[in-house]
């Protein structure tokens, strides 16, 4: 099929647009500039460098029409920061786009879509007691953003929302999300201070799977919580202690109370600086001291996504973060950094 995509040229996209292109798809996609330096993409894939939130309705049913899928591997994470309230923000970038996109997606006989969101929204409806959307911005965001999705599919118009989670892998020239831990893990003389709990996590070749199956196997509209492996934070610090040559550093686990108050500082921060951050920083701290667990029956092997390299994979992303840190590599930041 021709799959028109926004944001072919990220981690994501361009993983997927590679994925799709080996199974025989046509990929075409709008992207924002500038491409990182170093960064391979298809020679297959047709880009055009533009802010597709500039372009008409019009411009963008040009780029619609003949297509089959579409996939949207755009907007922005709970990292960007703003202006209070920062739901608006997260609107403008992860929701309204999504209602744009996907009307004109009927109107030009779209068959197949894939939403990349996120697990807070898998997080939100695990634990409804918790009451995410109520104190998380950006998890609100996300589950508002699978609604409007969601209320777009029918008989004509199969739409699948990937849940991910924490995604490993590089694509040269861009900034990956891990600088922070790296950076942390790297101050921390002697030993590795950290929370209890843990995550699921995929690699970037399975996200780029995901997206395939998605647009290949999906019907109707469904949100698919995407993990494949489980880990505590100590296991996945163990192999973050290995790459970064110091595979014997003592980790230990700090009580929930003293994570929060990091939680709570982070938060003052923003205050001062007249920002708001997505995440409320100290009542994450029930997510993140919990064990975040996706099973990889529940959408990974629907979908057709396999085994990986996710010691490498994890190797990968530390390595970049380290060269980051120490002048080393020229990276790009993602919009809002």
């Amino acid at each position: 099929m021709k799959v028109f995509m926004i944001g072919g040229t990220g981690l994501l996209g361009s993983e997927a647009a590679k994925e799709l292109i080996a199974r025989g798809h046509e990929v075409v996609s709008v992207a924002l500039p500038p491409l990182p330096e170093g960064a391979v993409l298809p020679p297959e894939m047709q880009i055009e460098f533009g802010n597709y939130l500039e372009m008409t309705d019009d411009e963008l049913k040009e780029k619609l029409s003949g297509c089959e899928g579409f996939v949207f591997a755009a907007g922005v994470d709970e990292r960007v920061e703003g202006p209070a309230p920062i739901y608006e923000l997260y609107k403008k970038y992860n929701i309204d786009p999504v209602k744009r996109l996907l009307g004109l997606c009927k109107e030009c006989g779209v068959k197949h879509a894939v939403i990349l969101g996120s697990y807070f929204s898998y997080a939100a409806k695990k634990w409804p007691k918790k009451e995410l959307t109520k104190h998380h911005p950006y998890i609100r965001s996300r589950i508002d953003q699978e609604v409007a999705a969601m209320s777009f599919a029918d008989d004509d118009l199969d739409i699948a929302v990937l849940e991910l989670p924490y995604i490993f892998g590089t694509q040269p020239g861009r900034k990956p999300v891990w600088v922070f831990l790296v950076e942390n893990v790297m101050s921390m003389k002697g030993v590795t201070m950290y929370p209890k709990g843990g995550s699921t996590m995929v690699t970037v070749h399975q996200v780029g799977q995901a997206i395939a199956g998605a647009l290949e196997r999906n019907k109707g509209g469904r949100c698919y919580p995407i993990g494949y492996y489980n880990m505590t934070w100590v296991e996945l610090l163990k192999i973050v202690h290995k790459y970064l040559d110091c595979p014997g550093k003592k980790i230990v686990t700090i009580p929930n109370w003293m994570y929060a108050m990091g939680g709570k500082k982070i938060m003052k921060e923003q205050a001062e600086k007249g920002i708001q951050g997505g995440l409320h920083m100290v009542k994450f701290t029930d997510i993140m001291c919990s064990n975040l667990f996706i099973s990889k029956t529940e959408g990974c092997e629907v979908l057709g996504v396999t085994a990986d390299d996710i010691d490498g994979a994890i190797g990968d992303s530390i390595l970049l973060c380290r060269a980051i840190l120490e002048n080393k590599a020229k990276v790009i930041g993602m919009k809002g950094e």
